[in-house]
């Protein structure tokens, strides 16, 4: 196995590895000649020390890069280095067929078709070389990202048939032709064949013969009918049918005469899909000659013998029976009276056959005449001169259809008839400026100087541009080509066509164009992307707008931070310079400020002062509280009653605080005189709960 940014023949660069085959590994890699990407085939090192299948392989790949067609997947070199065999063919990024198959289950009718005349025109070019593909199956068929259907692997299943290779048989035998199981000869007709039952599998979802192993599953390709597709499929149209059951007959010669044939027939389905015009060859017609072993001639000797006995005993008396059974005891194919009875009949048709020879040259020469005892008299000489003269008069007539006027003119006068020109009429089977009709048909005996009519071609007629708004792009390209169009693709961006519909085409429905001219279709790409804008540190209401300006959504959130300010984005989850689809909601963090502590003074208690007697007749606290750091007043109290209780809370910024306490008190002394003290407490180092 190749490992990534290896090079080979120092110019490909293997990117990654795409797939894996029965004698092959297939890498993705990047020509840095040509700036483009290329798929490389390397062949396993179990094939690669095989001298003789190395040789075939190269020749059957240097043969297939003869191939090119946009239907095939076309070989750019064939090489070797360090015992490593390898290929280098045309990159198609897509999937399989039987990956497409396997997930939209059953394709419709005009899908199938559309797909079966791709790859019948790559099949066709490569047998136009004389190349047969010879292993045509959903795992060869590539339908790329564009819609354009590619084969792959021509001439490779020849190597692969001629060495003992078992890995894949199991997907190929599936499509294998009867001729091919019983490996007998192979042409053409066995790629129809695979194709047909491609076809049946595209239509139905399933093969046609499944089995646990490839001997049971080659067998019913020999032996036994395939259940019609129509089973699975019930509006799988009626020429479709016959398409698929004529491709797969077990009889090569019951098949298509070329894929040329059966695509004339797949184009007309889509035309006249309902109708059944598919010419099957009944059996017995073009078969090859059988080879009858002796015992099977004499078993028909004897059955033509016993045949004869029984005409014979039906016709002849009872009593002439034994003789009859002795006569037909020879051992001759017929026995002798019949053989008799046979040259008779044959002199006799001779000599009749001579009778009426001679007759016929009797009555020219006149000879013989009949009608009667009485002898007609002789024709006057001058009659015969004016019937002579009549026929002397007439003139043959000409086929002058595709002559050019100036040459049907020259050709017409030469035996002394004259032409005229009897308007002009689109045609799709004779070039501008060729006769399509003549008013008298070729082999009418005419006057002379009688004057033939004829209809010039004014070239391709115009036919209706066909509607293909609206639709994907295989149906589009499958409707043009069935009214005789050529499709042409171009994409564009658009925000209410889906991806991959046709948006619009030119020449716009409603006019006509010529068969065979190119219909430009314009494809949705999807909602055209936007790229993403920077919007951190601005104001959310800013942010809002220029997003939904490029016509993206938006969801907030918010967090504190310490250095971006109140409101503005903090965060944005697409990164600037991001292509995003119209719609994409963005989502956006914005910021609630710094970050704010808060701490609580719950059930604090303030106890009265030592100094303060017991008997005194009043006492009152004044109590400030104040933040341990920058002297920051949290809350004041007045007391009079003790211990009494402080809470605050929403302290921010501080974890502790002091309290300062002026207290006032009055007592009496011995004298009973009121005496009033003061004195300043401060409480340091008070504890707050962070909230």
């Amino acid at each position: 196995m190749l490992r990534e940014g290896t090079y080979i023949a120092d110019r490909y660069e293997i990117v990654a590895r795409a797939g894996t085959g029965g004698m092959a590994e297939v890498y993705k890699a990047k020509d840095h000649v040509l700036g483009r990407f290329v798929g490389i085939k390397v062949l396993k090192q179990e094939f690669s020390e095989d001298v003789n299948f190395v040789t075939k392989f190269r020749t059957e790949a240097q043969s297939a890069a003869g191939l090119e067609h946009p239907n095939i997947v076309n070989i750019y070199d064939v090489g070797s280095e360090n015992s490593m065999h390898y290929i280098v063919m045309e990159y198609v990024e897509g999937i399989t067929l039987k990956s497409y198959i396997a997930k939209k289950g059953q394709l419709s009718f005009k899908e199938a078709v559309s797909i079966a005349i791709q790859v019948g025109r790559g099949i066709e070019a490569a047998h136009n070389k004389h190349i047969i593909h010879r292993d045509i199956k959903p795992q060869n068929i590539i339908i790329s990202t564009e819609g354009k259907v590619k084969v792959t692997d021509f001439g490779i299943a020849r190597v692969a048939n001629s060495n003992t290779i078992n890995a894949d048989v199991m997907g190929s035998v599936h499509y294998s032709s009867p001729e091919q199981a019983r490996n007998g000869f192979v042409d053409g007709k066995s790629d129809i064949y695979s194709l047909g039952i491609v076809m049946y599998e595209m239509v139905t979802g399933r093969v046609p013969f499944d089995g646990e192993s490839t001997v049971a599953i080659a067998i019913q390709h020999l032996q036994e009918e395939m259940i019609v597709p129509s089973a699975y499929a019930p509006n799988l149209p009626i020429s479709m049918e016959k398409i698929i059951l004529k491709c797969t007959q077990k009889s090569p010669d019951r098949r298509y005469g070329s894929i040329g044939d059966m695509l004339l027939d797949l184009k007309k389905s889509l035309i006249s899909p309902d109708e059944d015009f598919v010419v099957m060859v009944p059996l017995g017609q073009k078969q090859d000659t059988k080879v009858v072993k002796q015992e099977e001639v004499e078993t028909i000797k004897n059955q033509a013998r016993d045949m004869y006995v029984r005409q014979k005993k039906e016709e002849e008396e009872p009593e002439d029976t034994d003789d009859e059974d002795e006569d037909e005891e020879d051992d001759g194919f017929l026995n002798p009276k019949m053989e008799k009875a046979v040259t008779i009949m044959g002199i006799v048709a001779a000599i009749i056959i001579v009778i009426i020879i001679a007759y016929i040259g009797g009555s020219f020469f006149g000879l013989f005449k009949f009608g009667g005892s009485r002898e007609e008299e002789p024709k006057e000489p001058l009659d015969q001169t004016v019937q002579e003269e009549e026929e002397s008069d007439k003139v043959e007539m000409i086929d002058v259809r595709n002559m050019t006027f100036e040459e049907a003119r020259k050709a017409l006068n030469a035996i002394s008839l004259g032409i005229d020109r009897g308007g002009e009429e689109s045609s799709e089977e004779y070039e501008k400026g060729r006769i399509i009709s003549q008013s008298q048909e070729k082999g009418t005996m005419l006057e002379k100087n009688t004057t033939i009519e004829v209809v010039i071609s004014s070239g391709v007629g115009e036919f209706p541009i066909p509607d293909v708004r609206g639709l994907d792009r295989v149906s589009a390209e499958a409707r043009i080509v069935q009214e005789g169009f050529v499709a042409s693709f171009d994409y564009e961006y658009n925000d209410t066509v889906p991806n991959e519909q046709v948006i619009r085409q030119t020449p716009d429905v409603g006019t006509k164009a010529k068969k065979g001219e190119t219909i430009h279709v314009m494809l949705s790409r999807g909602v055209q992307p936007v790229q993403m804008i920077n919007v951190l540190n601005k104001p959310e209401s800013q942010a809002k707008d220029e997003l939904a300006a490029l016509g993206l959504g938006v969801n907030v959130d918010s967090d504190y931070h310490d250095e971006i300010p109140q409101g503005h984005v903090i965060s944005q989850s697409i990164e600037e310079g991001k292509l995003v689809e119209r719609g994409t909601t963005v989502n956006l963090l914005v910021s609630l400020g710094k970050r704010i502590t808060t701490y609580s003074l719950v059930d604090y208690n303030i106890e009265v002062l030592e100094e303060i007697p017991e008997d005194a007749v009043s006492v009152r606290a004044d109590i400030v509280l104040f933040k341990m750091n920058g002297d920051e007043v949290i809350g004041s109290w007045t007391a009079t009653q003790f211990p009494f209780p402080i809470s605050q809370g929403n302290i921010e910024g501080a974890s502790e605080g002091y309290f300062v306490i002026d207290w006032e008190w009055s007592y009496e002394d011995e004298d009973g005189a009121i005496i009033n003290q003061k004195t300043q407490q401060t409480i340091g180092n008070v504890p707050f709960t962070q909230d």
